[in-house]
């Protein structure tokens, strides 16, 4: 039986929270993306917090799913960041390919001042 595309992402995804975990010094970058938006927080697992997120519904640009969408969305969870004192952060891809609209948010990230 042929693994669907969904259970593929999710069975990578596991394999990468296994191997990382945010703390409240070094929060995890986490990154989500539907057909409608694309969303990102930052968790400390240590205590089941989300500290901060940022998403394209929250900047007004709900439905639009594009690269520019997706920059914006990580400048504003590093500001966001930088506000609560946060530099240092783990990424999190999700089980998504490190490409196009994912990578795009964490160099917008970077750019915003977050080092991972």
């Amino acid at each position: 039986m042929a693994i669907s595309k969904g259970d593929r992402r999710l069975r990578i995804r596991r394999g990468i929270r296994n191997k990382i975990s945010g703390t409240s010094e070094r929060p995890r970058l986490s990154v989500f993306k539907s057909n409608k938006g694309i969303y990102a927080q930052l968790i400390d697992d240590s205590k089941g917090n989300t500290l901060a997120f940022s998403s394209s519904e929250e900047i007004g640009q709900k439905g639009k799913r594009n690269i520019e969408v997706s920059k914006n969305v990580g400048k504003k969870l590093a500001e966001k960041a930088k506000g609560l004192g946060i530099e240092l952060i783990v990424f999190d891809r999700g089980g998504y390919p490190y490409h196009g609209r994912v990578k795009a948010l964490a160099e917008s990230a970077r750019e915003g001042g977050l080092k991972f």
